[in-house]
């Protein structure tokens, strides 16, 4: 049940505070010109506009122009988000296409199976190789390329892997510098980013306390920083805490219940916490500990209780009669026998795109407010719906999306936003 997570290369800023300096057509007003509602559109920024050389004011039509040609986003879409790839020309190394290939925890079974890294940019720690190339999450036009993708398919939020400052996966580099330049190309394409918060040594009430300081501090003033509408009409930030039940309920309850000793309730950095389910037992613990809501994250249909398509109504369920959100996660398929060669069992083949339709229409089926996607990147458990291209480097001949066109997964994507939008406008009537 190990799922792979972030990182972060070290690397040059991005020039200004939210890194728009890459994008003189969107720079912004100092930050006592924002309005307060954090709704700031594209072309709002008008004493920075008045700058733009006639050049700049021609790109900002192009982009308004193919702004126009996408679907419009789908807020109550949200999709997990890597940003943990490196490559030599951004970071000096590759990061995490390089990915060791993980020993099975059992000695005389792992002794049937191959050793070592992976070798890139020909041989990388994935199943599928991605239409970018071994690209570098640092990149901007890689950031951008993901954007313009994330459009296509009518994705209105994405939920970015995120450790603190400092700290990282056990693969990977530090990521959080990384963030400015992904919320600034995000809003250029008026997609909104909201955090997947990932477990790391010491988490803890205090320590999530800090985090979510940390990052409403520096990030909740940028427009593209994502809020949840709730029922009371607060505009609050959602974070998905993944791997919650490593941290028991009770101390969760000191972070989010009202009379807890580091209680976010009622403060400035109060939000919407989303806890993992996997185990039906731990719907009361996310329960009593305080949280929102749950998400099922995993890709694999039948692996764990949670990411079960069969028990998602009756989840749905224990959630309306606790006032808690559900939120399914739902994926194109998995394989990650590249860096799991032990783990074929859990490969979930994609059928041309049938299993990720199942598992939407699963989704839809229980009337949910936001579906989650496993996910746009995640590469090294095959569950990306990524443009990847047909590939082969040596022996090794990489899986692909044929017959279909690289951008498959983000039509699919596209056409179930619409009905998504469809059928919800038909619960609320």
């Amino acid at each position: 049940m190990v799922v792979l997570k972030t990182l972060r290369p070290e690397g040059a800023g991005f020039g200004s505070p939210f890194g728009l300096g890459l994008f003189p057509e969107l720079q912004r007003a100092e930050s006592g010109d924002n309005p307060p509602n954090h709704q700031k559109g594209i072309a709002d920024s008008k004493p920075a506009v008045d700058q733009l050389k006639k050049g700049s004011t021609k790109s900002i039509m192009t982009l308004e122009a193919k702004l126009e040609e996408f679907p419009v986003p789908n807020n109550n879409l949200h999709v997990f988000y890597y940003s943990w790839y490196g490559s030599p020309q951004f970071d000096g190394k590759y990061i995490h296409w390089d990915h060791p290939v993980l020993p099975h925890w059992d000695p005389k079974v792992a002794t049937n199976f191959p050793k070592g890294r992976h070798s890139p940019p020909d041989d990388v720690g994935s199943n599928f190789y991605p239409g970018l190339g071994a690209y570098s999450s640092r990149d901007p036009t890689v950031i951008e390329a993901h954007m313009q993708q994330l459009r296509t398919a009518a994705i209105g939020v994405l939920a970015l892997s995120w450790y603190p400052p400092g700290m990282k996966d056990d693969n990977g580099e530090s990521t959080d510098d990384l963030v400015p330049a992904i919320m600034d190309i995000a809003h250029k394409y008026q997609v909104k980013v909201t955090f997947h918060i990932e477990p790391y040594k010491g988490r803890d009430d205090l320590s999530m306390y800090n985090n979510v300081k940390y990052i409403v501090d520096k990030y909740g003033d940028h427009p593209a920083f994502y809020r949840y509408k709730t029922s009371n009409g607060k505009h609050l930030p959602l974070f998905y805490v993944y791997d919650s039940y490593l941290t028991s309920p009770e101390m969760w309850t000191r972070l989010l219940m009202e009379s807890g000793h580091h209680s976010i309730r009622n403060t400035a950095y109060d939000g919407i916490f989303i806890g993992l389910l996997v185990e039906e037992k731990q719907k009361n613990e996310i329960l009593t500990a305080g949280f929102d809501g749950l998400y099922t994250y995993f890709a694999t249909n039948g692996f764990s209780f949670g990411s079960s398509h069969r028990n998602w109504k009756s989840i749905k369920v224990f959630c309306d009669s606790n006032n808690l959100m559900f939120i399914p996660s739902v994926g194109p398929g998995y394989i990650d026998t590249s860096i799991r060669p032990w783990n074929l069992h859990n490969t979930r083949n994609r059928i041309n795109g049938k299993y990720y339709e199942t598992a939407l229409s699963a989704a839809l089926e229980v009337r949910t407010d936001i579906v989650s996607i496993t996910s746009f990147n995640e590469w090294h458990e095959g569950t990306q719906i990524e443009k990847a291209i047909p590939k082969t480097a040596g022996q090794t001949t990489y899986q692909d999306y044929l017959p279909h066109k690289a951008d498959i997964y983000l039509e699919i994507t596209r056409k179930w936003a619409e009905k998504f939008q469809k059928e919800r406008e038909k619960w609320l009537v």
